[in-house]
């Protein structure tokens, strides 16, 4: 299994496994990175511009893989948690600490030539991964606790979005 700097896992034998798309690609499959970043590295934006920008992994009929990317990078957008599906819940005018926390499944290291992919856990899963030999791909529920303050946040919602008339506050007076 894929270990974090320090030693623990991260939960999932192969990172790319868990890639829908790179960061860097376009609706119509072309590279942001070779258009935007032309300067970081002149010699993949020319390649990437004779080909009119199109990203070579997203390529089916390609022979390239996101491993083969230089510039692959792969952050996931969805708010959920990717072991056990809990929902976000933010509360933005509290300090609260967010229930779901970003999770790297590999490291960036340009020696090695490894590349950023990172889903979201909540909390409870983000520990269990690291202290024990939960995996993100286990068949898992959210965690007692981690539904109850999901509760609690979406109860706090409601009130926010709950509208009472003046009248009514005022004869709670």
């Amino acid at each position: 299994m894929e270990k974090t700097p320090q030693g623990t896992s991260v939960g999932v034998d192969d990172p790319y496994a868990h890639v829908s798309r790179c960061d860097h690609l376009t609706d119509d499959g072309r590279c942001r990175y070779a258009f935007h970043y032309a300067g970081n590295d002149p010699e993949f934006a020319a390649a990437r511009r004779a080909d009119e920008f199109h990203c070579p992994a997203a390529n089916p009929d390609h022979e390239w893989t996101w491993r083969d990317c230089p510039h692959f990078r792969s952050t996931e957008h969805n708010r959920e948690c990717a072991r056990c599906g809990l929902p976000e819940r933010l509360n933005t005018h509290s300090g609260e600490r967010p229930l779901l926390e970003e999770h790297h499944l590999s490291y960036a290291n340009r020696e090695a030539g490894t590349h950023e992919i990172t889903v979201f856990l909540c909390r409870w899963c983000h520990a269990k991964i690291h202290t024990s030999f939960a995996r993100i791909d286990d068949d898992a529920s959210p965690d007692p606790e981690a539904l109850a303050e999901a509760e609690t946040r979406r109860g706090q919602e409601m009130d926010e979005l709950g509208f009472e008339t003046a009248s009514k506050r005022r004869d709670k007076e």
